[in-house]
């Protein structure tokens, strides 16, 4: 069969830098920093006692208390997210056919809070085995994306993808190809991830891959900078509608943008350092290229999985040097990982919003936090440090690099009829 378009319609969006889409996209543009200390735990005996944590958030304010406690803080998010985004899409579930919808969602961890806190009591108690009857469903990494399938009754294509911090880029990957082969009209993706707690902080300041700036966590994620000593964490989700041309068109739906193509490579390298000259990001760039039918020369923005760490930021950018040659000096690169801290498997997805958004409204959100260049790093880049700049954005690529080797990059760019 000829494959078909694939359009996005809606978003949805909770942050630390924005409890909606539309917030989050302000929060970007604004150059606000959703780092700050923790709340959820006390970690003053932790080597990194901050984290970019939602604000002002009670998934309560969105879901029956009832049907919230049996959902670990991943499946909140997510369901909350997609509430949006089909909201936003002004999807008609009584006239839709359900067996073609469906929902394929990201996450790299899954229910690790409500697994900690079970263990916790378990190990507070006399040894009696006591557990939650939801604990398994809590954890279990598939359930965000059976929850929204049974939440809104979608019957297509329903699973959850795992890579690491790639996780929710392949989820998309994965939603574009089931509709552009024919096997779904419409899919649910994105990704969410909600692990501030003590094993995940504690087991990433192990390995010495979080940022320890404890004087100053609102300037602690500063990709590209020269004093960067790693990232910060984050939690959240984003969620998109993607359908196919034909039938978001036959429904009368805004088209926001159309998703091009996507890749996906590994560096088969090293546990968790990228390949020192960014070979598999250099792969996995092209191959989204190639996907999407575009050259380097149509690409004007690219959101980097820039995490502020000393070894990826460098990788990435002599991968992208690689593969735009000379274009490299012409595009908007930025970091807004600088902003929202590292969502871990629900990066993609976030960062999907944002350059789908990048593209609307002709925006490219900044790198925050920079004060000194990296030697290392070619000062001819545009890496929009500091300040949102204004530009027209025909095709933006995102790139989401994961533990394992794991590369994802998706390419989204503007609808034309």
């Amino acid at each position: 069969m000829q494959p078909r378009r694939v359009v996005v319609t809606g978003l949805g969006a909770l942050t630390p830098v924005g409890n909606s889409a539309q917030d989050y996209w302000q929060g970007l543009t604004n150059g606000v920093s959703g780092a700050d200390f923790i709340k959820q735990f006390d970690a003053s005996k932790f080597k990194t006692r901050f984290a970019c944590e939602l604000k002002n958030f009670d998934p309560t304010n969105y879901l029956d208390k009832k049907e919230a406690r049996k959902m670990d803080p991943f499946t909140q998010t997510a369901v909350i997210a997609s509430d949006e985004a089909i909201l936003h899409a002004g999807i008609d579930k009584n006239t839709i056919n359900a067996d073609r919808v469906g929902v394929i969602w990201g996450t790299g961890v899954g229910g690790m809070i409500n697994f900690s806190n079970e263990l916790k009591d378990f190990y507070k108690g006399d040894g009696t085995p006591r557990f939650s009857p939801f604990l398994i469903t809590r954890l279990i990494l598939d359930i965000a994306a059976g929850y929204i399938s049974m939440r809104n009754g979608f019957r297509g294509p329903n699973f959850s993808v795992v890579s690491a911090c790639a996780s929710a880029t392949n989820a998309i990957i994965e939603a574009m190809y089931n509709i552009r082969y024919g096997k779904a009209d419409m899919i649910i993706t994105g990704g969410s991830e909600n692990v501030i707690n003590e094993p995940c902080v504690g087991g990433f300041n192990a390995m010495k891959a979080l940022s320890e700036r404890n004087d100053d966590p609102k300037t602690a994620s500063r990709p590209f900078d020269l004093d960067r000593d790693g990232f910060v964490m984050g939690e959240g989700a984003a969620a998109i509608v993607l359908e196919s041309y034909e039938h978001a068109t036959a429904r009368g739906a805004n088209i926001l943008v159309e998703l091009a193509g996507g890749g996906a490579t590994a560096d088969a390298h090293h546990i968790t350092a990228p390949h020192p000259e960014g070979l598999g990001a250099m792969n996995v760039m092209r191959q989204a290229l190639l996907d999407a039918g575009l050259q380097t020369d149509d690409i004007d923005y690219i959101n980097v999985h820039g995490t502020s760490t000393p070894l990826g930021d460098v990788a990435e950018v002599r991968a992208i040097q690689h593969v735009f040659g000379e274009h490299a000096y012409k595009l908007n690169i930025s970091s807004t990982k600088s902003m929202t801290g590292h969502l871990l498997g629900a990066a993609g997805a976030i960062e999907s919003v944002a350059v789908i958004m990048s593209i609307m409204n002709g925006i490219v959100p900044p790198t925050i936090n920079h004060f000194t260049d990296d030697p290392q790093l070619d000062p001819k880049l545009n890496f929009t440090f500091n300040t949102a700049q204004q530009r027209e954005v025909r095709a933006a690529l995102t790139n989401t690099f994961g533990f394992g080797g794991h590369n994802a990059s998706v390419i989204f760019k503007k609808f034309v009829p």
